[in-house]
C-alpha cells in the first residue's frame, strides 16, 4: 500500500460521523402522491451528520411515511452551473440516491433482499431531457437483489431555480422488498446528494467509506406514528 494511500485510509478512519450510528425520527404525512407532488414541511427534515466532518451543505431534505410509501422532497441550492443529469450515467449524475433496508439490519456488509438503492435525477429524462427520472438499481456485491420494479411506479416532479433545483419524490410500498410500518418500524436508511459543481451531502459517512453497498454503515430512520 503507497503512503498516500495510508494517509487517506487514516483520515477516513478518524472521520467523527464514524464512531456514531445515527438514528432519526421520520414523521408520518398524510395525502396521496399526484401529478404536482407531496409538498412537505420543515418538520420533515433529515439532518445531514457529516456536517461533523466539515462536509458541504447545499441540499435540504424531508422524508414522509405513510402506510402506501414513503415521499420526499429535497432543494439544491447554491449552484452556478446546470445540473449534470445523465440517465446511461446515472450513479454519477447531480441528485439524490436513496439507499432502504426494510429490516434495519446493520450486522451484514452485503446487502440482502430487503435492501434498496433508488436513484432520483431531477433531469434528464424525455424528448426535452427535461423531465426528472427515477429507478431502483441493484446494489453492487448484494446477496440477494429486492423484487423488481416498473420504473412507472415511482414518482417524481422537478422544478428548476436560479440557484438549483428542487426534486419531490415517491416510493410507493410495493416497490420496497418488506416494507410494513406495523410490524417493522426502523428502516435502514443513508443518503446522498451528488453534485459535481459542488460535491457530496451525505446522511453521515461519505463516499471514502462503501456506503453504496454496506448496510453496516447505514444509519436508522424511525417511522414515527401522530402523537
Amino acid at each position: 500500500m503507497r503512503r498516500e494511500e495510508r494517509e487517506n485510509m487514516s483520515e477516513s478512519l478518524l472521520a467523527s460521523s464514524f464512531l456514531f450510528r445515527f438514528s432519526v425520527p421520520c414523521r408520518r404525512y398524510d395525502g396521496r402522491w399526484t401529478s404536482k407532488g407531496i409538498e412537505l414541511d420543515g418538520t420533515y427534515g433529515v439532518p445531514s451528520f457529516g456536517e461533523l466532518d466539515d462536509r458541504p451543505l447545499f441540499a435540504e431534505l424531508r422524508i414522509g411515511w405513510s402506510t402506501a410509501g414513503l415521499a420526499f422532497n429535497v432543494r439544491v441550492v447554491g449552484k452556478t452551473q446546470s445540473p449534470w443529469c445523465r440517465p446511461a450515467r446515472i450513479e454519477d449524475s447531480d441528485g439524490l440516491q436513496l439507499w432502504i433496508d426494510t429490516r434495519d439490519t446493520h450486522n451484514i456488509h452485503r446487502a440482502s433482499r430487503f435492501c434498496h438503492q433508488f436513484v432520483f435525477l431531477p433531469f434528464g429524462g424525455g424528448p426535452q431531457q427535461d423531465d426528472p427520472v427515477a429507478r431502483l438499481l441493484p446494489i453492487n456485491r448484494a446477496r440477494e437483489n429486492p423484487k423488481s420494479i416498473s420504473e412507472r411506479l415511482l414518482g417524481a416532479v422537478s422544478r428548476r431555480r436560479n440557484d438549483g433545483y428542487e426534486l419531490l419524490g415517491y416510493i410507493p410500498a410495493e416497490a420496497m422488498t418488506g416494507y410494513d410500518p406495523a410490524e417493522h418500524p426502523r428502516l435502514g436508511f443513508c443518503y446522498a446528494v451528488l453534485d459535481r459543481e459542488l460535491g457530496w451531502q451525505t446522511f453521515s459517512l461519505g463516499p471514502e467509506f462503501p456506503i453504496q453497498e454496506d448496510p453496516s454503515l447505514w444509519g436508522t430512520l424511525e417511522l414515527k406514528a401522530d402523537d
